[in-house]
């Protein structure tokens, strides 16, 4: 265990943070920290255990030593041998001597990089977002008995500050692939290769953006904190008082990191609805652009949306989002309508505003309505764009067909 002052460990801190921004993959992540975190636990092995969305698989990352760990294919969670700490039914491993431990004793490869690497000395903590087990962070050494109490403390701090970045990354990766899958799945079907390409771009596109975010933002405010940070160390005297405003810009900078993780995956979909999940981007939308718009969501398909397949209930919201943040940043209305509606045969979206209008030439201009067509084209809907039935106004319309294969329940027109 290392003795570290408050001042250089809260540096070290900030230095992971400003290694991690503009990492866009869990391997250069881990990577590019591994060093950081060896100033506050000592380790000659780390890596990082991740859990895939739904659950019941694992993969590896891992930076110090290169095995099987980082080789192998996604594995069965029941395999590991961790995987009560990955249930959540406990709080942290520490185990003195892990070619001792009883739960390394085993037929599964993961135990091999134990004694193949001599590993001995282990931590192993969880990393949680919103009080869900995404993974673990682990720490090996060579040494037995080497690590204590305080070093499982200081492990859990790293997990709580790589956590929800990796968290972003994952819902960016679990994004991209179903994406992907679902472009590639349609196109075989109904000929849309074009529109595939298109949408795959533009989820790179959003990776990218995720990554400018995360540097010209996160980073920048870092900077600004280790500058910060850098001036109090020259001073003899440090105290709570001193160190007070760096902590409240420390929570500014993990609230950033929330509203960037909420735009990479719609956790309130997930959660609460497609109903919910559009009301309540419908009253960020306008509270974040500062405008006095009056807004309403009208819902008469008795939450026929929440029973569509997943992938297609995130196209539409993905759609319905666009549509909004259009009605909200660029058409100057005062109000904004969102109905949602269904007859036997079809499910209908309207988003209407009473603003300026599209005009005709930047209706395809690429970007959002691009997107938007794109995906709809995607989920075999038809995606209209125009003024509203009084001429004014803009209304974003998505008719999706309501086949056997997509529809598990139904409702009366209205």
């Amino acid at each position: 265990m290392l003795n570290i002052a408050p001042s250089a460990l809260l540096d070290h801190y900030l230095g992971i943070s400003r290694l991690l921004a503009g990492q866009l993959d869990f391997r250069s992540a881990i990577k590019a920290v591994g060093v950081e975190v060896s100033h506050i636990v000592p380790h000659d092995h780390l890596d990082v255990c991740i859990m895939m969305v739904s659950g019941l698989y694992h993969t590896a990352y891992e930076t110090g030593l290169d095995t099987f760990w980082g080789q192998a294919a996604p594995a069965p969670v029941t395999s590991s041998p961790i995987r009560t700490l990955l249930w959540g039914e406990i709080d942290f491993f520490l185990t003195p001597d892990a070619q001792l431990e009883g739960r390394y004793f085993s037929d599964t490869p993961f135990v091999q990089p134990i004694f193949e690497h001599n590993l001995r000395s282990r931590i192993h903590v969880p990393l949680k977002v919103g009080g869900e087990v995404i993974g673990a962070l682990s720490c090996s050494s060579h040494q037995v008995d080497f690590y204590t109490t305080n070093d499982v403390k200081n492990a859990q701090s790293i997990a709580d500050l790589l956590a929800p970045y990796f968290f972003a990354l994952r819902a960016a990766d679990q994004a991209k692939q179903s994406a992907i899958v679902e472009a590639e799945a349609r196109a075989r079907e109904e000929g849309l290769r074009l529109g595939a390409l298109s949408l795959t771009e533009a989820l790179e596109r959003e990776r990218q953006r995720i990554g400018m975010d995360l540097h010209d933002q996160t980073l920048a405010d870092l900077t600004r904190l280790s500058r910060r940070l850098d001036r109090l160390i020259q001073e003899r005297d440090l105290n709570g008082e001193a160190l007070e405003p760096i902590a409240r810009s420390l929570q500014h900078c993990m609230q950033d990191l929330r509203e960037i993780i909420e735009e990479a995956k719609p956790s309130v979909l997930q959660l609460f609805g497609f109903a919910h999940a559009i009301e309540n981007h419908l009253d960020r939308a306008v509270r974040d652009q500062g405008s006095q718009i009056c807004f309403d969501l009208i819902d008469d398909t008795d939450g026929l949306i929440d029973l569509l397949d997943q992938t297609v209930r995130i196209a539409l919201f993905r759609i319905v989002q666009e549509a909004i943040n259009n009605a909200v940043r660029h058409a100057q209305a005062a109000a904004i309508e969102v109905r949602l509606r269904n007859n036997p045969t079809t499910l209908v979206i309207e988003v209407s505003d009473n603003g300026q209008g599209v005009p005709r030439r930047d209706r395809r201009t690429g970007g959002g309505i691009d997107n938007m067509m794109t995906r709809a084209r995607l989920i075999s809907a038809k995606f209209t764009l125009g003024p509203n039935r009084d001429g004014g106004g803009t209304t974003v319309r998505l008719q999706l067909p309501l086949t056997h294969g997509r529809r598990k329940a139904g409702g009366d027109s209205q």
